[in-house]
């Protein structure tokens, strides 16, 4: 493994760790093909490691009132962008090209989610995660209000608030690491693949 992927030490193989964390990062390259470069950026703190992708899996994988996985995906790209962190950017770009089927939609939403055609329960949704995770994050009850008559639930406005406050840790993480975005990511739902 490469020293490249973190500015802080990273196991040299794989059985330098613990064997849960292995074979969480076993797993996750049989499902990806590759092993995403935070894993190893993370787990030379096998406790954190753990923690962290406790909470990820909590708010990501956890089925929400309302909110798809895309939609949670957008919330990522859009706090990730307004953060600079290239790595989030990157990887959770290519699960929204994923998991909308559109290859522009990310690198939109990243650049500018105002102008990037989106339905006004969108908008709603990443002015409110840029709310909570650049400002003060209040959920005001004009802020209830607003994000209700775009068919948010109460539930619907933590998941928004808490996807944002984590990738906002995460963002940080990843950039005082110094860790690049694997290759693999930029391509992922921009090119088909092969038959």
């Amino acid at each position: 493994m490469s020293a490249s992927l973190s500015r802080f030490k990273i196991p040299e193989t794989l059985d330098d760790l613990p064997d849960d964390i292995r074979t969480a990062i076993l797993a996750v390259q049989e499902k990806a093909g590759f092993v995403p470069n935070v894993f190893l950026m993370l787990a030379h703190r096998p406790a954190e490691f753990r923690a962290f992708f406790a909470y990820h899996d909590a708010l990501m994988e956890r089925e929400s009132d309302t909110l798809s996985k895309a939609e949670k995906e957008m919330i990522v790209v859009t706090t990730s962008a307004r953060n600079r962190c290239l790595y989030c950017v990157v990887a959770h770009g290519a699960l929204v090209r994923i998991y909308t089927k559109d290859p522009l939609l990310a690198d939109n939403v990243a650049i500018n989610h105002q102008a990037a055609g989106l339905s006004e329960r969108h908008r709603r949704m990443l002015d409110f995660a840029l709310h909570s995770a650049i400002e003060l994050g209040e959920l005001t009850p004009e802020w209830q209000t607003r994000l209700a008559e775009v068919d948010f639930t109460l539930e619907d406005c933590w998941d928004i608030g808490a996807i944002a406050a984590f990738f906002g840790m995460s963002n940080r993480l990843v950039t005082l690491a110094g860790t690049p975005p694997n290759p693999e990511f930029y391509l992922m739902g921009r090119v088909p693949k092969p038959a």
